[in-house]
Order: C-alpha cells, then structure tokens, then sequence
C-alpha cells in the first residue's frame, strides 16, 4: 500500500519521519513536509490524491477535508484517508475504511505510533464483517455498491440475512442463515430480511433485497484456427457466458494449448478479461484427454484429440459447459465450487 505522509508542525513533523522509517513490507509511506514544499502541500495534493493508495494527515482534521474535499469522488475509488493529531495520542479512519483500507491503514499507524486507533464505521464497531470488506479481502466483485450499503444496514440493525455462497469462506455476522443449494434460496426468502449471494449465475430472479458478489471460479478453455482475432473470440465468450446465464465477473482464468500461446487472438482476449492466460502443453491434456469427446481432425494438426475441454478443465473445477463450436472457435468452461 503506497502511502503519503503530510505534516505541517515540527512536531507533525517528526511523527512523519518516525512513519517514514516504518519498513514494513504492507506500506510504504513517503513524507511530505509543507514548509518544504514550494506553495505547500495545498499546491500539490491533487496529485498526491491521484498517485496514493492512502494519506496520513499530520493535523487538525479539518486541515484534511478542506484539502481532500474537492477530488473525492466515490466510495470505490477514493484513498484511505487517516488523521494524526501532532501530539501523536491518536489514528483516525477518516474515508475509504473498507474499500481503500483505511480502517487497516488506521490501525497499522496506530501500532507504529503507539497511538489510539479511532475507527467509527457502525458493522466495524459492533464487530461485523462489512460485506465490501470481506468482498476485498475474497477478491470478489462487488455487482452493486447500493445494495451492498442496503444489506450492511440490515447487519447493524441486526437482521436475519440469508447467505449463499459458491465458494468455502462465510461472512462474519452471528445472524445468518447459510444457503448450501442454489435451488433453496427461493425457499427461504420469507425467513429472512435480504440476501447476500456469492455467484456466477448472472441474472437472479428475487424480489427479496439483496447482493450479488462475483467469485473468481470460472475457467475458459480456448482453442481456435491461427490468426483469429480478438474481437471475434471476446464476443464468442461473451455469447456462451449469456446462453449459459454466468458472468464474465466470474472469469478466473482463460487456458489454451501451447501451441495457440502466440495467438494475439487469445492473448488480447486475455487482457481484455483481466484475467491470466493458462498455456498447457500437449502431455498435460494428453492425460486428460479421455475425459472428453476426441476430434481425429484437432488430433491431426496439433497432436491431441481436443483443446477446449481439457485446458479448461486442467486450469481447475468440473466441466459446466462443454465443447462449443462457434465460426472457428471452440470453447469450454468449468467451475471450481466449494460450499463452506
């Protein structure tokens, strides 16, 4: 976590030299001193706002939100934001708590300042696990930031929230009911307040409040005819991800044969998913390849029976979505699901 230190007293000062001398691996904290700095902090804190994860504000903490005020834009973006008295009695979370780690920013210069920790956000308080926390730290993708606030209201009004999940983690929060099947969440509805649904189903019917969270745990296998281009493979995706109602949020990884790892097609299709390419060679799916229809075609140009199958099932998780053929593109996915 890449921090900026701002002080603005000689005393501020020298608890920004102590931050700065912190050599812990979790941050890195570069300090700024106004009276060093031509036009002071002010002039330049725009661009700190733009190139930090969080800014420790050595000062009152109307210094920090007369400066931060005018570049904060949402919950999802915006830095951690903490502020230090310039006695150093006190570490408080001021913005970004869950999302940008301030609440962990807050405690970390705590610890190094052996300061008091203040942290007021009411599921942290009350000893809740907030759900965009925990989507954080799960490496989740939030599907709706007002409903995530929606269903966190009802955690600190202590409401009976049902809780689905595809993957073994659970949320932190003692009134819970734990869905294990897909098919029961329907049957629950009228037991509990909302929902908070861990899945790659893409569209879910249910009038009941809820959350979507999208768990990395789908794997594309990928084979196709040389010099295929990007566009092509991403819409051929995008269409079977749809037919099959899963989200491409869900997308862990895209696999291949070794002999497609120079296909800028897949390549790019790739980054355009955000996600890593997996290159198996022809042993690997060799010893796979029993498992799944065989093309004496694919066997006949690039030495196995099948492609898309087999990476996909090597990158991880059981076949969902079997071969499918679509203008020179096949494609297969599996699921890796483990119910907590």
């Amino acid at each position: 976590m890449k921090v900026a230190c701002l002080s603005f007293t000689d005393s501020g000062r020298e608890i920004g030299e102590r931050l700065y001398n912190y050599k812990g691996k979790d941050i890195q904290i570069v300090h700024y001193v106004n009276s060093n700095i031509e036009g002071g902090i002010k002039s330049i804190i725009k661009d700190i706002v733009e190139n930090y994860d969080g800014i420790i504000f050595i000062s009152a903490t109307g210094i920090a939100v007369r400066m931060i005020s005018p570049y904060i834009i949402d919950k999802t973006v915006d830095p951690a934001i903490i502020v230090v008295d310039d006695l150093g009695r006190f570490s408080i979370s001021l913005l970004s708590g869950h999302i940008g780690r301030g609440n962990f920013l807050c405690k970390q210069v705590a610890s190094i300042l052996g300061a008091r920790p203040v942290i007021t956000t009411a599921s942290d308080n009350r000893g809740i696990e907030a759900i965009d926390a925990f989507s954080m730290k799960m490496d989740y993708f939030m599907e709706d930031m007002e409903s995530i606030k929606d269903i966190t209201a009802m955690m600190v009004n202590g409401k009976k929230i049902g809780f689905y999940s595809e993957d073994e983690k659970i949320i932190s929060y003692d009134n819970i009911v734990v869905i294990n099947k897909f098919e029961d969440i329907e049957d629950v509805k009228d037991e509990v307040d909302g929902f908070i649904l861990i899945t790659s189903v893409k569209s879910i019917d249910l009038d009941t409040p809820h959350t979507i969270l999208r768990p990395k745990n789908l794997n594309i296998g990928i084979g196709c005819r040389k010099g295929v281009e990007e566009g092509r493979i991403v819409e051929s995706v995008l269409n079977i991800l749809n037919k099959n109602n899963l989200s491409e949020r869900s997308i862990k990884s895209i696999g291949t044969v070794e002999i497609k790892k120079y296909e800028s097609g897949i390549i790019e299709t790739s980054k355009y998913f955000n996600c890593p390419l997996n290159i198996f060679t022809i042993d690997e799916i060799e010893k796979v390849e029993d498992k799944f229809g065989k093309s004496d075609f694919v066997k006949k140009t690039i030495g196995v029976f099948s492609v898309s199958e087999p990476c996909a099932y090597l990158s991880g998780g059981e076949i969902i979505v079997e071969k499918t053929r679509c203008n020179g593109i096949t494609i297969a996915i599996s699921k890796e699901e483990n119910h907590g």
